[in-house]
C-alpha cells in the first residue's frame, strides 16, 4: 500500500474510499491497474445500481408526494429514505467506483470532502428513517390509543435526523485532504494524532455502532414485539370483516418494512466488517486480492439503494399501481388500477354517504323544530331518512341515533 496511507490514514478506515485496497509495498506508484475487460464488467455492475436506484427512488418520491392518499407518517419517512438513497447513489457510487479502480482522484479537494462526508450522513438518515417507521408501527399497534405523530412532528423528526447525520459525518469533511504523489493525486482523511486515544479508530467504531448495530437492535426489538402481536396473538376487538381487513393491512405494512430492514442489514454487514477488520488486522489488507474484495463489498453495500423500490412494488398494491402508472409507456407493463391511488375506497365512500345523510337529517330536524308547522310531513321525512340509512348498510349505532332523534323531535313537538 502507499506509504502515505500507512503513515497517515490506513484506509480501510475511510468510509467511502479504500486506499488500502489500491496500492502495496513502499512504492508510491499505482500498483493496482486492472485489465480493461474487468473494469468494463465492474462499470456495468455499478452503472446498474445507479440507474435502478435513482429512477426507482425518484418514482417512490413521486408516488407519495403527488397523491394525497399516500401522505401518511410512514410514507413521509419513506420519502426521506428514498431521497437519501437516491442522493448517495447519484453523487457517490460512480465516483467511489472510479477511485477504487484507478486509485487516482480526479475531482478536486471540494468534492473529496463531500465524497467522504455525504455517504455517512445519507446512511445515517436512511437507517434512522427505518427506525422511526419501526417505532411508529410499534406505537400504532401496541398502543393504539396513544396519539399518533402529526405531519408537522414527522417533518421535525426528519429534520433532527439530518442534523444529527451531518454532525456525525462532519469529522470526515473536516479532515479530508488531497495529496499529489508521483503521477497521480489521492484523496484521503488526515486524522489527528492524540497520545491519549486513537481518534481515528474510536471514530469508526462509533460510526459503525451508530449507523448499523444500534438502530438494527432497536428495530429488531420493535418488530419482534409487533410480529408477536400481529401473528401470534389476537388484537382485542371484534372479529368483523373490518377488523380482519385492518389486521391484514397492518401485517402487510410490517412485513414490507421487515424485508426492507433485513435487506439493508445483509447488504451493509460485509462492508462494516471489512472496515472494522482493516482497523484491527491491517496486515491482512496488504494483499493484491483485497482490491476485488473491496469492490465486491462496496457493490453489495451500494446495491442496498436499489432494492427498496422493488420491495415496495412487489409487496404494496398502491406502490404497484403508482409504478405501473409511471412506466405505463413501457411495452412490458400491464395497465393497472391507478384509480386506487386517487379515489377513496368503496367502504370509505359508503361511510361518507351515510354521514352526509345523517347531516341532512340533523339539519331537517333543526329546521322543523324552529318552524312549528308541517309536523306530519317532517316526521315522515325523518322516518324515510332512517329507512334510507338502514337499507344502505349503516351500523346499528347510526340507526339507534336516528330513532333517538326522531323520539326527541316527537317529544319536543307534543
Amino acid at each position: 500500500m502507499d506509504e502515505l496511507y500507512a503513515a497517515e490514514d490506513y484506509n480501510g478506515t475511510d468510509f467511502n474510499v479504500s486506499s488500502n485496497a489500491n496500492g502495496t509495498g513502499g512504492d508510491r506508484s499505482n500498483q493496482f491497474v486492472q485489465p480493461v475487460w474487468r473494469i468494463a464488467l465492474w462499470a456495468v455492475a455499478y452503472a446498474t445500481i445507479v440507474m435502478i436506484s435513482v429512477v426507482g427512488n425518484v418514482v417512490v418520491i413521486w408516488i407519495i408526494v403527488a397523491h394525497k392518499r399516500m401522505r401518511t407518517v410512514t410514507n413521509y419517512f419513506l420519502v426521506n429514505l428514498a431521497f437519501a438513497e437516491a442522493s448517495m447513489s447519484a453523487f457517490n457510487t460512480v465516483i467511489n467506483f472510479t477511485y477504487a479502480v484507478h486509485n487516482e482522484w480526479y475531482y478536486g479537494l471540494i468534492y473529496c470532502r463531500f465524497h467522504n462526508f455525504f455517504p455517512i450522513a445519507a446512511v445515517f438518515a436512511s437507517i434512522y428513517s427505518m427506525t422511526a417507521i419501526a417505532l411508529d408501527r410499534y406505537v400504532a399497534i401496541i398502543h393504539p390509543l396513544q396519539q399518533r405523530l402529526s405531519s408537522t412532528e414527522t417533518k421535525i423528526i426528519i429534520s433532527v435526523i439530518w442534523i444529527l447525520a451531518l454532525c456525525l459525518a462532519f469529522p470526515q469533511y473536516y479532515y479530508s485532504v488531497t495529496a499529489e504523489l508521483p503521477g497521480r493525486v489521492v484523496c484521503y482523511i488526515d486524522w489527528p494524532e492524540y497520545q491519549l486515544c486513537d481518534f481515528r479508530k474510536m471514530y469508526y467504531v462509533c460510526v459503525v455502532i451508530l449507523i448499523y448495530f444500534l438502530p438494527l437492535l432497536v428495530m429488531g426489538c420493535a418488530y419482534l414485539v409487533v410480529g408477536i402481536t400481529l401473528w401470534a396473538s389476537e388484537i382485542p376487538g371484534d372479529s368483523s370483516d373490518r377488523y380482519r381487513e385492518q389486521l391484514t393491512a397492518k401485517r402487510k405494512v410490517v412485513k414490507m418494512m421487515i424485508v426492507v430492514v433485513c435487506t439493508f442489514a445483509v447488504c451493509w454487514l460485509p462492508y462494516h466488517v471489512y472496515f472494522l477488520l482493516s482497523e484491527f488486522f491491517p496486515n491482512l489488507f496488504l494483499k493484491r486480492f483485497i482490491q476485488q474484495v473491496y469492490l465486491v463489498t462496496m457493490w453489495l453495500a451500494m446495491s442496498s439503494t436499489m432494492y427498496n423500490p422493488i420491495i415496495y412494488c412487489c409487496l404494496n398494491d398502491r406502490f404497484r399501481a403508482g409504478f405501473k402508472q409511471a412506466f405505463r409507456c413501457c411495452p412490458f407493463v400491464k395497465p393497472g388500477d391507478y384509480e386506487g391511488l386517487e379515489l377513496k375506497s368503496t367502504r370509505y365512500l359508503h361511510t361518507q354517504n351515510s354521514m352526509y345523510k345523517v347531516s341532512r337529517m340533523e339539519t331537517t330536524v333543526s329546521t322543523v323544530v324552529n318552524a312549528n308547522d308541517e309536523d306530519v310531513e317532517d316526521s315522515l321525512r325523518i322516518k324515510r331518512l332512517s329507512l334510507d340509512l338502514t337499507s344502505n348498510g349503516s351500523s346499528r349505532s347510526m340507526s339507534k341515533t336516528m330513532s333517538e332523534t326522531s323520539s326527541f323531535y316527537s317529544n319536543t313537538m307534543s
